[in-house]
């Protein structure tokens, strides 16, 4: 766990652009198809390599592997875990995070059905005890990520792991007798993963968008509704992180990267003391889009946990203009001045790699990030 001691340090959600050549191989084997597959771990080994001295090269203090093994953010769970079958689906994949929107702007959605690239949708569901089954391809990225921060100076090195709420987006339950059992089932496969992460070494970075977009799932539900229904799984997780040290972990939260109205996103307000009640040392939260900048005014009343971290989104998913350094400076400045220059960290809204219209804006916005904490850090510490 690192804090900006004379610095605003730089850091961002996870998803990085992947080369085509490498997202054609990884896209196929998700698929099913047949891969190379050691012409696969040879480029995806060049791939992380490339995308950690990038990152490092650009000025980012905290650097990960740009999540380049992962077919996308949430379903690469399915190659780390049995006990579930895939079978074709007869409609939307059980929690569908714009069910709230749709409701309200079905003509927008209709008028964009979602890509499917030819594929038939099908959904996943739990038939039997879930059990970790993904130690190969961990190991693979473990290694992947350690030779490549050794050849590079940066200040922290993280990898993201999905949330148990989160996975339980896609998977559907026949199984276990009770939503809390099944989630807890995953959390104990999980924890796996989340021990190998640290004990390799990394910072571990726990992605659940399902903490604030469980929200948009489940429109029918009532805010104190949903605060049980988050407060359940907010429990699963820290049973998933049980035994690791909070500093050694990392929470990044958003409403979904999905690009669509986000109408009727939950309030930060009405959730940051579950967020808070997960057991880290860091807080990463999305804040720079038009839903939910405003909310920087939330930590005029509410207090950081002790000795954490606050990683505001200051570049965002949700357009392709590039954030001009000063904006990106302002934003960090109003953190600063709430919850202390050493706890602040700028960051992303999500990952951006994929989310936005080609790589070389992506890098671009990672720039901006890194020269606006620069321009930040010599207003608050008064160097260069």
């Amino acid at each position: 766990m690192i804090y900006s001691t004379d610095r605003i340090l730089t850091t961002h959600a996870g998803a990085l652009p992947r080369p085509d050549d490498l997202r054609d191989m990884v896209v196929a084997k998700s698929r099913g198809q047949d891969v190379d597959q050691a012409a696969l771990d040879r480029r995806l080994a060049e791939a992380v390599a490339e995308v950690v001295r990038h990152q490092a090269d650009i000025g980012l203090d905290s650097v990960n592997d740009g999540e380049l093994s992962k077919f996308n953010f949430t379903d690469y769970a399915r190659t780390r875990l049995t006990g579930f079958e895939t079978r074709p689906a007869t409609g939307h994949r059980r929690l569908e995070i714009t069910a709230r929107d749709s409701t309200k702007f079905a003509e927008y959605f209709i008028a964009r059905p979602r890509r499917r690239d030819g594929q038939t949708p099908t959904v996943n569901i739990c038939v039997d005890q879930l059990r970790y089954i993904g130690q190969a391809d961990l190991k693979r990225d473990l290694d992947n990520f350690r030779k490549a921060v050794s050849g590079v100076s940066v200040a922290e090195a993280f990898l993201p792991a999905n949330t148990p709420g989160t996975i339980e987006h896609w998977m559907g339950n026949e199984h276990y007798k009770s939503d809390e059992e099944f989630v807890f089932a995953i959390a104990d496969a999980m924890h796996e993963e989340y021990q190998a992460i640290v004990d390799a070494g990394f910072q571990l970075q726990i992605d659940d968008p399902d903490l604030p977009d469980g929200w948009n799932c489940l429109p029918g539900m009532s805010v104190a509704e949903y605060r049980a229904y988050a407060g359940m799984r907010v429990d699963a997780l820290n049973h998933a992180l049980r035994g690791i040290p909070k500093e050694k972990i990392r929470l990044h939260v958003c409403w979904g990267s999905f690009h669509g109205p986000h109408h009727d996103d939950i309030p930060l307000k009405d959730i940051v003391d579950l967020i808070f009640r997960v057991k880290a040392g860091s807080y990463s939260i999305e804040a720079s889009n038009p839903c939910h900048e405003h909310e920087w005014r939330v930590f005029e009343e509410v207090k950081l946990p002790k000795d954490a971290t606050l990683v505001p989104g200051v570049i965002g998913h949700c357009t392709d203009f590039i954030e001009h350094p000063d904006l990106v400076a302002e934003r960090l400045i109003r953190y600063a001045k709430l919850v202390g220059r050493e706890n602040v960290l700028a960051g992303t809204d999500c990952g951006i790699g994929p989310r936005v219209g080609h790589p070389a804006i992506c890098w671009a916005k990672l720039e901006a990030m890194v020269e606006g904490a620069r321009r930040a850090s010599k207003i608050l510490w008064g160097h260069a």
